[in-house]
């Protein structure tokens, strides 16, 4: 058997559909499960639909994923290195001959300007790795357009042509071409080519089982890479959208799955999109990331959202990072949950205000704030300490230091441990933070 070749043949019409996006990953597995090469090969035929920026948006979603192409051995023992991606614009020399090819052996011919090539009009069994077998009647089968009036190929001829001269041998898609399978097989028999095994993915749907379509809420991978979405976790969620490893996870590294990945373990029934399993999934590996490994993404997302200055302090935004990590499941939230980081004249919740800087509250806030102010040490365990001790002096419970504290240095009801807050904004900071809030409210 010659090493597997697989591909994916996008159209650059400006996003990376997540059914588009699962189609590569299924392709990169079976690649990377069996020792193959993964090729990329942009269907740019169409070029009044395909803009180089819709490329971009194709490559920027793939190497996102993580899904490296690449080219390698040929199966003959011969190697183009690695090149690639195709563009099928610049290979229309090629298609040209293989239509000539057709007409000079009569299996296709002229019309109205066109060129035809003529269908079989016998009964076939399309043998699919995941549908099994598939009969196709094909005696009404009409002849078959494969050259426009302005000479560009048609879909069906280029694709057929593509994956013969790169010598393909297992074509992965959505479910939705497996009628185009006989056209295809047809056209390969002309050539006098063995087809490559094919494989056609069950479609992806929408909770109320219709069609996930481009409009739809989650259908492209921008989404995800604007939202702060982890590539891993979107990866894993694509995976099991099809596929599973037989025993009830739900996260499982990409290694293992790429160990037990195979073709007839994929799922015959359609798969249904749950925006908030991947929400719930991307928690789940945003929780357990390593402060290194979030750290690019939340530059990014912060950046982006003009909350974190160009000049930053690496240390202190590490530290910032690192009490709020374990509070989100997004890096999207990022922004609402560190801005307060970053700028000193942030605004108070209102409601927050409205109930926590009443004169007892804003009392407390003075005499918390006297006794910080007597500190040497601020560490978390120290700023507990002196906490209980306050509260403890005064006959209250430690709450009602607590949440004017919180509201003065950060404007927020809500966050990561306080102490550990107070902690990373030091001394200095905390101090100037509550003094704002007692000129503003007392």
């Amino acid at each position: 058997m010659s090493s597997v070749r697989v591909r994916f043949a996008p159209s650059p019409t400006g996003l990376l559909h997540i059914g588009g996006a699962r189609t590569a990953l299924f392709n990169w597995l079976y690649a990377r499960h069996t020792g193959g090469t993964f090729v990329l090969r942009i269907e740019d035929t169409d070029a009044a639909r395909n803009t180089p920026e819709a490329v971009a948006i194709i490559f920027a979603g793939l190497k996102w994923l993580g899904l490296d192409w690449n080219e390698g051995p040929m199966g003959d023992g011969t190697s183009v290195g690695d090149k690639g991606p195709y563009f099928q614009s610049q290979r229309r020399d090629i298609y040209a001959r293989y239509v000539q090819k057709l007409l000079s052996e009569g299996k296709a011919y002229e019309f109205e300007g066109a060129v035809k090539f003529k269908t079989p009009k016998t009964p076939i069994t399309v043998d699919d790795k995941i549908c099994g077998q598939i009969h196709f009647d094909r005696t009404m089968d009409p002849d078959l357009v494969i050259q426009r009036k302005d000479g560009s190929p048609v879909f069906h001829l280029v694709n057929v042509v593509d994956d013969l001269e790169m010598g393909i041998t297992d074509v992965i898609r959505g479910e939705d071409h497996l009628s185009n399978t006989p056209k295809h097989l047809a056209l390969f028999e002309a050539f006098g080519a063995q087809p490559p095994r094919y494989a056609h993915i069950p479609l992806i749907l929408n909770p109320n089982g219709s069609k996930m379509s481009k409009r739809d809420e989650g259908a492209s991978i921008g989404e995800y890479m604007a939202k702060g979405y982890t590539p891993a976790a979107v990866r894993n969620y694509l995976c099991l959208l099809g596929w599973s490893p037989k025993d009830n996870r739900e996260v499982i590294d990409i290694k293992e799955v790429i160990e037990k990945f195979d073709l007839p373990q994929i799922n015959r029934s359609n798969a249904r999109f749950d925006i908030n399993k991947l929400y719930w999934l991307n928690g789940e590996y945003f929780s357990k990331a390593t402060l290194d490994e979030v750290e690019p993404l939340a530059i990014e997302v912060l950046q982006r959202a003009n909350v974190l200055p160009a000049d930053f302090d690496r240390a202190y935004f590490r530290a910032a990072l690192g009490i709020v990590k374990e509070k989100i499941k997004l890096a999207g939230d990022l922004p609402e949950w560190m801005d307060y980081f970053f700028k000193e004249d942030f605004a108070f919740d209102p409601a927050a205000v409205t109930k926590v800087f009443t004169p007892a509250g804003l009392e407390n806030l003075a005499k918390l704030r006297e006794r910080l102010a007597t500190l040497t040490a601020f560490d978390s365990a120290t700023l507990e300490q002196n906490f209980k001790e306050l509260a403890a002096l005064t006959s209250q419970k430690v709450g009602p230091f607590i949440h004017p504290a919180r509201l003065a240095t950060s404007g927020k009801s809500v966050g990561p441990s306080l102490y550990h807050l107070l902690e990373v904004l030091g001394k200095d900071r905390t101090l100037a933070r509550m003094q704002r809030a007692l000129d503003q409210y007392k």
